[in-house]
């Protein structure tokens, strides 16, 4: 290859959740063959997904859950298969089964930093269809190694939250409907990259996290501060991300969340939390009473459970209606 021709971005990221099907299948319909190989990744948890045999038959691309060492070539779709964050390195694929982001596995977070890492500003990054805000940090991290971003317009969207979290957060390239993407995409890959950015020693230190924790806790405190706030699927320390924008945390086990996400968790902890406590204070009101039924009235030792059953039954009353109007 000439080393003065001009070098064009070669590789597609895209994230989707809730509400992206119908702009997928119309992309894999209308876009080319040969066209520069596209990445999704689509919020499926562990569930078995479908998406490469309808994307396949859309359109002249190879639609496939990729396997670690997979070549990335034109003409193929690579959908990260259920339960597996998929990554880029070295023009191939990475799956892991590290901890979730966003409690997302695949999340769409590992899969752009990866891209910004090893593709620079060859990249493009979309943010499609979907609920909460994964897929803004990674936009954030494309965007800052010179990569291009494309995000699908709210009012367009089944699902505006992850649109609209990206646009509030990330200096956009383009933002589409899609009905128009594949034509937006097959503009964007012909034009020349002019210049080349180094990709910043924080995005490349935290997908460092993602691929190796060791020495986890000293990469975190390079690139974030500890909070008095812990992991809630692990208990472990949060970090918070510094210069973070919506802010994020990390700890030092690999999980990641947008304040957004974990703001939800807590919430559902809450929640449970008190759904518990009104099933145990339940329990322990029926032993009372069984108490009490065993004591005549007359009998001292049953003014003692009286008042222990009075007020068991108002803290129930109490959290009976913290969690009715919860």
């Amino acid at each position: 290859m000439n080393a003065s021709a001009p070098i064009h971005r070669d590789l597609i990221v895209i994230g989707a959740s809730a509400g992206a099907l119908r702009v997928l299948l119309q992309l894999a319909a209308e876009l080319p063959e040969g066209f520069p190989p596209v990445l999704v990744v689509q919020h499926i948890g562990r569930q078995l997904s479908v998406l490469p045999e309808l994307m396949g038959n859309a359109g002249p691309h190879r639609a496939f859950h990729p396997v670690s060492g997979q070549k990335i070539t034109n003409g193929m779709f690579l959908i990260a298969p259920p339960d597996h964050h998929m990554l880029v390195s070295d023009g191939e694929i990475v799956l892991t089964m590290g901890p979730k982001e966003n409690f997302a596995r695949p999340a769409i977070d590992p899969l752009f930093r990866s891209a910004a890492v090893a593709y620079g500003p060859r990249a493009i990054g979309v943010v499609l269809s979907g609920r909460l805000d994964d897929g803004t940090a990674g936009l954030q991290a494309i965007k800052a190694a010179g990569g291009l971003t494309v995000v699908q317009a709210p009012d367009d969207a089944k699902e505006p939250s992850m649109p609209a979290s990206a646009l509030a957060s990330v200096e956009v390239d383009r933002v589409t409907t899609g009905a128009m993407l594949a034509e937006v995409l097959q503009e964007l890959v012909r034009q020349p990259i002019i210049g080349r950015d180094d990709v910043p020693h924080a995005i490349r230190t935290e997908h460092g996290l993602t691929l190796d924790r060791e020495r986890a806790m000293e990469k975190l405190d390079e690139i974030g501060s500890r909070s008095n706030l812990v992991c809630p699927e692990c208990g472990g320390v949060l970090w918070q991300i510094d210069d973070s924008s919506p802010r994020r945390f990390r700890c030092h086990t690999g999980h990641a969340y947008s304040m957004t996400a974990l703001d939800k968790r807590q919430a559902e902890q809450a929640d449970g939390a008190l759904w518990t406590a009104l099933r145990a204070l339940h329990e322990r009101h029926r032993v009372l009473l069984m108490m009490l039924e065993l004591h005549a009235p007359d009998d001292p030792g049953a003014d003692t459970w009286r008042i222990e059953e009075e007020r068991v039954r108002h803290r129930i009353d109490v959290i009976r209606e913290l969690a009715d109007n919860d």
